[in-house]
């Protein structure tokens, strides 16, 4: 019975885990270029190399390409993409391993959210857009 319900409402339930996934990005992304100065800041208080090279990466990946899957444009390269970027993330910006007590533990939560992301990713480049994008008419 859910296997019928899931497959009569697969490209809804595609769009929704597409909003979902890249809402706190959209986010995330807007705050980083409104503050850019304060972004490249924390790239640089996480040794990340070419820390303004870095933070324009992140806005771009965070807002533009985030709103991108939202809309369903080249979801599945983009998907694919955004694999590398939330796990780079992870590694770069939440390395819990180097930590003690409840900064460990926060990052160790933050490092999982992101593999945790890239799962569902993952599951858009098998998936694709679904129905429901932008552009889809064309095809």
């Amino acid at each position: 019975m859910l296997d019928r319900w899931a497959e009569r409402n697969r490209d809804g339930l595609i769009l929704l885990a597409r909003l979902a996934l890249m809402l706190l990005f959209v986010l995330s992304g807007w705050a980083k270029l409104h503050d850019f100065q304060g972004t490249v800041g924390y790239m640089a208080s996480l040794q990340a190399p070419l820390p303004q090279v870095a933070a324009a990466i992140a806005v771009a990946m965070e807002f533009v390409v985030a709103i991108a899957l939202m809309l369903g444009i080249a979801v599945r390269p983009l998907a694919l993409l955004f694999v590398a970027f939330v796990l780079g993330t992870a590694l770069l910006g939440h390395a819990f391993w180097g930590m003690q007590g409840a900064e460990r533990a926060a990052n160790l939560t933050q490092f999982l959210k992101n593999v945790s992301i890239a799962g569902g990713l993952l599951l858009l480049v098998v998936t694709g857009a679904g129905r429901y994008a932008v552009g889809r008419g064309r095809r």
